[in-house]
């Protein structure tokens, strides 16, 4: 294999300076990416209300599973391509590739089919009253066809962020989130078209970011080559895809069928107002959250690269460094969010009862988010050098194993108030798992470290005659 420069340095560069090259990109495409979806609510909060909030807060749900999709096979696809590389397999990357564009489109294709078909059913599901349902139903019907093409380009990303080309990866979330942004204002305001030019932007944006990843591979920037013969299900690739990106599907559907539930809850217990409240909760955690996963992008390709080529104390310092990075973005992220709690929520609304409302919601939401950090590079270790259980299982503690069940058992008890004290009570559960699986995993690392310099080390106990 001829190396180029991106994957060249997954094995030769220093620890530090490569974690930092490769997560910063992540990381601003990721804080953009997410400050998109907060700007969409702004916009769509100013110009259209309270209403229009939780209308798409209804359909997030839904926006989530896709990209549960999309990430189930960008990631496990990206680990089994950082990992080729790393053991100079070019020809498996391909095909890895291959197989991970053709599932992405026809997952993508066949989930927007579904809903088009249960449309009203699934937003009934996800806690729309009859009031927020018009708006819901009218920002879905438009997102659907962006659903088609979105799988593609992110799982497209993910592999050129496997090669090592960050920069590349973070300018196509940017080049996505900032055409978001700039379309915005225009369908909502200027042509007054409310949630419907939200959804219009969203889609226009992806597909421009779907053309974009698909140049890079056309035009010689990529290391790896769009073959026809490798566009096919190749089975042990495909089981190994979905094996390892079962974690992120896991993580994102969980996420989904959560704010599923505290939508019907919600709705139950404080209406739509309280709808709207969570809808702005979520996407400030996530804004907060998202940078965090820009750390864990920057490690996972030097940890498969690295742990392909078994050079396990690389490893190693990756996955330390990434949890000490990820752990102060937490803490940032904690102190601005909970003494600014008021200030970012008058961004959204000039409402006051919904800022009054929001305010306490919001603080016990992330209360415990320093611990957060620690839990999204747990996850993104064991993905990157391919123990998928143990990813799946770190991925389903803190909202599915935790956090859902606590819903269910705190608002009966506490009211409305049990829904937000369930978050950070999940965060510290999880947070110990996690722990202890790294703990066991980075003295694996050292293990298998000493294991490889033993068998490196000349033999010099005396020879008989």
């Amino acid at each position: 294999m001829t190396e180029n420069k991106g994957t060249d340095i997954l094995g030769s560069d220093h620890i530090g300076r490569l974690l930092l090259r490769l997560s910063v990109p992540a990381m601003i495409g990721m804080m953009v990416m997410a400050l998109f979806n907060v700007v969409d609510t702004i916009f769509v909060g100013r110009g259209v209300g309270p209403l229009g909030i939780a209308g798409v807060t209804i359909v997030f749900p839904i926006q989530m599973f896709i990209m549960a999709i999309a990430q189930m096979i960008g990631i496990g696809g990206a680990s089994i391509v950082s990992r080729a590389l790393g053991s100079d397999d070019t020809d498996r990357a391909e095909r890895t590739m291959g197989t991970m564009m053709l599932s992405a489109l026809l997952i993508g294709t066949v989930v927007t089919i579904i809903g088009y078909l249960l449309t009203d059913p699934l937003l009934r599901v996800f806690g729309a009253t009859d009031t927020i349902l018009p708006y819901a139903r009218e920002y879905l019907l438009i997102m659907l066809v962006g659903n088609v093409y979105f799988p593609y380009a992110v799982a497209s990303n993910s592999v050129i962020r496997a090669e090592g080309r960050a920069g590349y990866a973070m300018i196509t979330m940017l080049i996505s989130a900032i055409l978001n942004i700039i379309l915005d204002p225009i369908f909502i305001f200027w042509l007054d078209m409310g949630v419907r030019g939200a959804a219009y932007a969203t889609v226009i944006a992806k597909a421009v970011t779907a053309i974009w990843v698909t140049l890079y591979f056309f035009t010689g920037k990529s290391m790896l080559r769009y073959r026809l013969k490798n566009f096919r299900f190749h089975r042990k690739i495909t089981g190994e895809i979905f094996a390892i990106g079962t974690s992120s599907f896991v993580r994102q559907v969980a996420a989904s069928i959560l704010i599923v539930i505290v939508n019907n809850i919600l709705a139950r217990l404080g209406g739509d107002l309280y709808i709207a409240v969570m809808g702005i909760v979520i996407r400030l955690m996530q804004f907060f959250v998202m940078p965090m996963f820009g750390v864990a992008q920057g490690l996972q390709p030097i940890a498969g690269y690295n742990y392909g080529a078994a050079r396990y104390d690389k490893t190693k310092r990756a996955v330390k460094i990434a949890l000490v990075a990820a752990t102060a973005i937490s803490i940032f992220g904690f102190l601005l969010l909970f003494f600014q709690a008021e200030q970012f929520l008058m961004l959204f609304t000039k409402e006051t009862e919904l800022i009054e409302k929001g305010i306490w919601p919001l603080r016990y939401a992330i209360l415990l988010l320093p611990l957060v950090g620690a839990q999204v590079i747990g996850s993104a270790t064991f993905q990157a050098i391919g123990k998928a259980v143990h990813s799946i299982v770190l991925s389903i503690t803190r909202r599915a194993l935790f956090l859902i069940p606590l819903l269910f058992v705190l608002p009966p008890l506490m009211g409305i108030s049990g829904v937000w004290v369930a978050f950070p009570i999940s965060d510290l559960l999880a947070f110990v798992l996690t722990t202890l699986f790294l703990i066991v995993q980075l003295r694996e690392f050292s293990d298998k470290q000493r294991l490889v310099a033993s068998k490196q080390e000349p033999d010099t106990s005396p020879q008989r005659s």
